[in-house]
Order: C-alpha cells, then sequence, then structure tokens
C-alpha cells in the first residue's frame, strides 16, 4: 500500500476496485474539492477500470476536517483508512512486526495573509517519480462523461453579485449570463458564489428556490436610517455556491423589478441591501466549512449591483478589510443607471465624503422646471468609478458606450477609463440550445445533416395555421416589443415586404401598440404573418429552428443573444450593424476563393430601407443560389460561443484585476 505524509493528516493510495470510495468521487460528490481548495486537477475522475489484481489508485484522506492542531487528520475517509503503514505479522510468535514507511508528498496548506488556509499543494517529499506519476495520472484523468476538464493555470474565489440569475430568476439576457457563466468558471477550478435575492412572488416560480436551505447566518445592513437585517439561503448546484439574500423586501408579485404598474419603488432600497449584503457574504457564511474570505474578486453585474465596488473602497478597505478583493463592473445594458434624486444618497449607507463618486447632474434640457438643479445619485456612476476593471458583454458594446450616441451620460468617465475598459461576448448554453438534441423542436439535425431543418419549417407552418410551403423564405423576430428593438422599422416594412413571396413570424411581449398591431397585420395578411403575442420558451426554440432568416434591427445591442442562437439552429441572421450584432455576425461575402465566407448580412444604418435590401438580399441568395446558402448554414452551425470560449477571456481579466492594485479612493 503507498502512502503519502501530508501536513496534518494522511493520504492512502490503496489498490481499489471501484470509485465509489476514492477521493475524486468523495470531493466531486461530497463538494470538499472545491470547498476545501484542494487543487482542482484532484476533482477529475479517470475512467480507467479498476482490475481485479489492484491495478489503478484510489485516493482517500481521513481525519478530521480543516481547523485541528497539525497532528490532526483530513477527514474524507471511511473504515479502515486511519494509517499509513502496512502491518505484516510474521509466522511464529515472538517475532516482531515489519512497518514500512513508503515515501510519499507533503499535502502543504496555503495560507493568506490572516493565517487562513485557502488551499493545499502537493509537494515532492523524496521520491518525485511518485509525484510525478499522481500528477500526470490526475491531470491527463477525464471526468466521468468522458470529456477532459480544461486546466486554469490559476484559481480564483470568484462571487458574482446580480439581480437575477437563470433558473431561479430571470427577465432577460442577465440572468441567462448569471446563470450560465459561474457554472463554467467553476467547471475550470475557480470557487464560485453567486448573490442574488431571494425573490417570493407567490407564483410557480417560488419553487425555484426550495433547494436553498437557510444558512442561519444573519447581517445587519446599516441603510436608509436605520438597521436591516437579512438572512442567506443557500444551494450548492453544479459546482457553484448560490446564496440568496433573503428580506421581506423581496417577498411580493411582479418580477425582480416591477409589476403590471410599473417599477417598484423602492429598487434603490431593494438593491442597496443586496449590495451590503453581498460585500458580507464571502465573510460571514461558512460554505463547506470556512469562508470566501477577504480575497474574493466581486463580479457586479449592472447598476443593481453598482454600490459594492463603492463599499469596498469606502466601507472596508479603510479598515483594512478586503484589502486583497478586487471589483469588475459588467455592464449588460448602459441604459439603465440607477439614478435617483441626490437626497436619496444619505440612504446608502456611504461616509457623507464620497458623495462625489456617485453625484451627477443632468443637463439642462434634461430637468423638470427652471428651480430644478439636475443634481442626483448615479450608482452606476459609482460603480464606475470604484471598479478595478470595467467589461460589457461585447467588443463592439465597450467601444458603442465610449460615444455620445451609446454613452447616456456616461460617455467621458468611461472614456478616461479606456485602459481597463473591455468587451467580452457572451456564450451560449450549448445544452439547451442544440439542434441535435433539443426535446422542444419536432426533428433533430446537425450541421452534417440539415434533413431535419425542412421538417422543423413544415412543422412551424402547420403548427402557426401558415401555408405549408417548404420552399417559401420563412424570416421570424424573437424578442421584446419595445422601441429598443426596431419593432417601429418592421411595422413601417411589413405592408411593403409582405407584397414579396414570403412568410413571417413573431414572438414576444412589451408595447400594447406593438401587440395590437402584430394581431391587426396577423388579419391583414392572414396567409403570410403570424404574430405571438406574449413569451413562450419551447416556442421559441421551434422559431429558432424553423425559420430559415432571424431579423434583428435592434437600435442597440449590447450584446444579443438571438443571433447566437440562430447560428447554431442554421438560421441566417439579418441583424443592423451595432454592438454585439456586427462583433458575431459576419456578412456574407461570395467572392472568396472557397466559395465564400461570412454567416449573414449586416446593414446600416438604422431604417426601413436598407433592412428591406438586406431582406431582399437574403431572400434571393436563399432563392437562386443553394449552394452559398448551404454554406452559410454551415459556417453559422460550427462557430464556437459556448461559455467555455467567454470563460477563457474572463480569466485573462481576473489576472489583469490582481496584477494592479485595487482602487483605494
Amino acid at each position: 500500500m503507498e502512502s503519502l505524509r501530508v501536513l496534518g493528516g494522511i493520504i492512502q493510495i490503496p489498490p481499489c476496485n471501484s470509485f465509489s470510495n476514492s477521493v475524486t468521487s468523495k470531493l466531486d460528490n461530497g463538494r470538499a474539492g472545491r470547498q476545501v481548495g484542494v487543487t482542482t486537477t484532484t476533482r477529475r475522475r479517470r475512467r480507467r477500470n479498476n482490475d481485479s489484481n489492484g491495478g489503478g489508485l484510489c485516493v482517500k484522506l481521513t481525519g478530521s476536517v480543516l481547523g485541528g492542531s497539525d497532528e490532526s487528520r483530513l477527514g474524507f475517509g471511511g473504515a479502515g483508512a486511519s494509517t499509513s503503514r502496512d502491518h505484516n505479522d510474521d509466522d511464529g510468535g515472538g517475532r516482531t512486526r515489519r512497518i514500512d514507511r513508503e515515501k510519499g508528498l507533503i499535502l502543504g496548506a496555503e495560507r493568506d495573509d490572516s493565517g487562513s488556509v485557502v488551499g493545499f499543494n502537493l509537494i515532492p517529499h523524496s521520491d518525485d517519480s511518485l509525484a510525478n506519476a499522481i500528477s500526470d495520472e490526475i491531470k491527463q484523468a477525464e471526468d466521468i462523461d468522458g470529456v477532459e476538464k480544461p486546466h486554469t493555470k490559476t484559481t480564483y474565489n470568484i462571487v458574482f453579485v446580480t439581480a437575477e440569475a437563470a433558473p431561479y430568476s430571470k427577465t432577460g439576457g442577465l440572468g441567462d449570463v448569471c446563470g450560465s457563466l459561474p457554472i463554467v468558471l467553476a467547471s475550470r477550478g475557480h470557487r464560485v458564489m453567486v448573490v442574488s435575492p431571494r425573490y417570493q412572488n407567490g407564483t410557480a416560480a417560488d419553487k425555484n428556490f426550495d433547494g436553498a436551505v437557510d444558512t442561519g447566518a444573519r447581517a445587519n445592513v446599516l441603510c436608509f436610517e436605520g438597521v436591516q437585517e437579512v438572512g442567506f439561503f443557500h444551494e450548492y448546484k453544479e459546482g457553484v455556491d448560490w446564496v440568496f439574500v433573503d428580506h421581506p423586501a423581496y417577498h411580493r408579485p411582479g418580477n425582480p423589478y416591477g409589476d403590471v404598474y410599473g417599477a417598484f419603488g423602492d429598487n434603490q432600497f431593494r438593491f442597496t441591501l443586496l449590495c451590503h449584503a453581498a460585500c458580507e457574504a464571502p465573510l460571514v457564511i461558512p460554505l463547506g466549512g470556512f469562508t470566501y474570505g477577504e480575497k474574493s474578486i466581486f463580479l457586479v453585474n449592472d447598476w443593481h449591483a453598482g454600490l459594492v465596488p463603492v463599499l469596498l473602497a469606502a466601507k472596508y478597505r479603510p479598515y483594512g478589510v478586503y484589502k486583497d478583493a478586487r471589483s469588475i463592473l459588467v455592464i449588460h445594458n448602459l441604459a439603465h443607471q440607477g439614478v435617483e434624486p441626490a437626497i436619496t444618497y444619505k440612504n446608502l449607507g456611504l461616509p457623507a465624503e464620497w458623495y462625489g463618486a456617485l453625484g451627477w447632474v443632468f443637463p439642462e434640457w434634461a430637468r423638470t422646471h427652471a428651480l430644478d438643479t439636475g443634481e442626483a445619485v448615479n450608482i452606476l456612476k459609482g460603480a464606475v468609478v470604484t471598479s478595478d476593471r470595467i467589461l460589457t458583454v461585447s467588443k463592439g458594446y465597450a467601444w458603442e458606450i465610449t460615444t455620445v450616441e451609446g454613452g447616456y451620460g456616461l460617455q467621458d468617465l468611461l472614456s478616461s477609463r479606456k485602459s481597463v475598459l473591455n468587451g467580452i461576448t457572451n456564450g451560449i448554453d450549448d445544452v439547451d440550445w442544440n439542434p441535435s438534441t433539443d426535446r422542444h423542436i419536432p426533428n433533430h439535425y446537425s450541421a452534417e445533416d440539415l434533413s431535419g431543418k425542412v421538417q422543423c419549417k413544415v412543422a412551424l407552418q402547420k403548427e402557426l395555421g401558415l401555408p405549408v410551403r417548404p420552399d417559401c423564405p420563412l424570416i421570424g423576430f424573437i424578442g421584446r416589443l419595445d422601441y429598443q428593438k426596431g419593432i417601429d422599422v418592421i411595422q413601417q416594412a411589413i405592408p411593403e415586404l409582405m407584397q414579396d413571396d414570403v412568410q413571417f413570424v413573431m414572438l414576444g411581449s412589451g408595447n400594447s401598440l406593438y401587440e395590437e398591431w402584430m394581431r391587426e397585420a396577423e388579419s391583414s395578411y392572414n396567409d403570410k404573418f403570424r404574430g405571438w403575442v406574449g413569451f413562450n420558451v419551447p416556442i421559441s426554440h421551434r422559431i429558432t429552428a424553423g425559420c430559415d432568416i432571424l431579423l434583428m434591427p435592434s437600435r442597440f445591442e449590447p450584446c444579443g443573444l438571438n443571433q447566437l442562437y440562430a447560428m447554431r439552429y442554421g438560421t441566417i441572421p439579418v441583424v443592423h450593424g451595432t454592438g454585439g450584432l456586427r462583433d458575431t455576425v459576419e456578412t456574407f461575402n461570395p467572392y472568396t476563393p472557397d466559395g465564400g465566407e461570412g454567416t449573414g448580412w449586416t446593414f446600416s444604418p438604422l431604417a426601413k430601407d436598407e433592412m428591406l435590401a438586406a431582406l431582399r438580399t437574403a431572400i434571393r441568395t436563399y432563392r437562386e443560389h443553394k449552394s452559398s446558402w448551404d454554406g452559410l448554414i454551415k459556417r453559422g452551425m460550427q462557430k464556437d460561443f459556448t461559455w467555455e470560449t467567454a470563460a477563457e477571456q474572463y480569466e485573462q481579466v481576473f489576472e489583469w484585476a490582481t496584477v494592479d492594485p485595487p482602487y483605494v479612493g
């Protein structure tokens, strides 16, 4: 039996026939691998089958959990794993017992400045060959699904702060990002926490939080001229610590931001609580036996989480807390900034001298009356000022927010911080959005076999009551019915477009005027137009799979996901050249040596004639150049828009953030 001497315990490596007793299984199923900080390579499972002769290695840890003396043992093993020695009694009495102590590795503890254990490393002791053998065995291992886990050079404690995170809460792309990216980062070896409100609105959506249990931890938040007690619920799922801030302010009908009557009037209070609680969570909640601690990276998403970097700089660092933490602001939509009257600053729980970080003055033309001084507090502005790095959800949007047209009054401030401003295009969930396995579509297909896509089109035409015509170009739109999405441009173009031999389907909800127009258009063009008022996830999948063309005439689009879904499903996007749409959709060019390049069409400026010209070019290509159209489909389906690609870029930003000193005011 091999054994490894460790600090405070023994790692044994006995021959075994099952992975169920191995540390890789226990760390993976029991969460210890991520929570205790054992280097992430130990979490990978080997697919190699052990034979009955004892081939292969299984690792056990024994003893007590962290916190004992140096001679205490690490507590992960079972019976029979309490010694590092092989005891062999010779025949006959009186003979001494022979004890073989094998050479091994030292498991060295890494400690932060406060002396807390934050991780472990295997250190060669006396037999480098054993260390190398185990290291190679683990690094080359594949997980239980047969997919090799990516190797991450440096791992971090990452804390997402967000108003929504799918599947617990979601109103749009923010929920998708904060529900998917943390899981991928966790799979790459990082320790990840997501902090979001525990919404209870009296609907079936409340069941999303059923798996979260009360941690018993409480925090008293001093804000709004009083002390507010918040609780923390926790669920460990898919390698991520999902932490939900509990307070009566989150228990009401509606969505995270408002109800049928509009935005909630106390949103500043609700999200101020979230930010204060998020700063306390890594300090007070012992997840997996110990807290995340002060050396964390906070990813704050939009204005709802924008007070976090201000609090770190104003409330914690002056007292020696979070001096090694970093904050990264992720801007999903700059149009929403959390602006409130200046008098509300005293409610935020910040020192008076920090008013300048959030202070904001509206231009004269935007003031309500002659006596209005225009003074306000702007939470997102405070985040831009105090964050260590700033990200947007696409490279194009990172540039647009520094312009007058896209900066919403913050363009000069953002331009002054260009050195720390980057854009990373969002990824998509390639499990939910996969045409070869999608449970919402009637037929599956892939880039190698597109026959199922035509069948999806026919099924969609039948479902919507349109004439079944596989050869007729079918154009789709999926999104909110509001001014940002360019619905007015579609409204102007429909009478002219309906003169062509095409079919058009729209799915969405929003402005009641646009909803009524969709109903009227369906009545006027009954054999060509269908409008589905509302949002339905299965229908959105079927429209994405069944349409030939997806139209996205957005006025601005920080990233956009529907064009990524469309390309994944072989549906050609025709988009306004803005933000993430311009970044992700490459205009088709047939004049290349290899027969064409590109994945769709972009048009600019945003106007009816330009949009119709791009649509008609796409329609003509569909009808007259089938080989070119098939090339467009296959190139789009082969694009890599997975979260793994985005996660690598986030890791680079983490590295940059930790190289530079934190913001101190």
